[in-house]
């Protein structure tokens, strides 16, 4: 299936927030919805009338209880599904936050050192951009996935 990525529009909208601290990245591991199992960032659907940044703020708090600071944007991520699935996610970095990370009916926190991140328990496209973000680069990826099994790749760095 030859994606037309130009005219291509998702069916959702939604978040991944990194929050890197003091050589560490804060993770998830997902315990519903899609991706369970795997190891993510906090993020999740944009609800009407909400900013990117807002979601990925409420998001994180949700899943984690912690207030984020100054989140910054990133990166974008086009996602085409095999199913016929889509999903546009805009992905945020924040320097910090306030209150301790708890695990929810969503997710268990997850400290890694950043030379260490678990990219293989991890989406595929993960280890494609993240190392980028984290080293002060932005980006726009578009990815074919058939289930969780990455089909093809692009990403196109410094281009927000």
């Amino acid at each position: 299936m030859e994606i037309n990525w130009a005219t291509w529009q998702p069916k959702e909208r939604a978040t991944l927030l990194f929050v890197v601290k003091d050589g560490r990245i804060l993770l998830i591991r997902k315990k519903r919805g899609l991706g369970a199992g795997k190891i993510n960032a906090p993020g999740g659907r944009i609800e009407p009338g909400e900013t990117p940044r807002e979601a990925a703020v409420r998001e994180t708090r949700e899943e984690l209880g912690i207030e984020t600071h100054e989140p910054d944007l990133r990166g974008e991520l086009h996602f085409q599904f095999v199913d016929g699935y889509s999903l546009h996610c805009s992905v945020f970095l924040s320097p910090g936050f306030s209150g301790e990370p708890v695990e929810t009916d969503e997710a268990i926190p997850l400290w890694a050192p950043l030379d260490a991140i678990p990219y293989h328990e991890m989406w595929e496209d993960d280890a494609r951009w993240l190392p980028g973000v984290l080293a002060g680069r932005t980006f726009r990826g578009f990815f074919h996935f058939d289930n969780d099994k990455m089909l093809s790749h692009s990403v196109k760095w410094d281009t927000l």
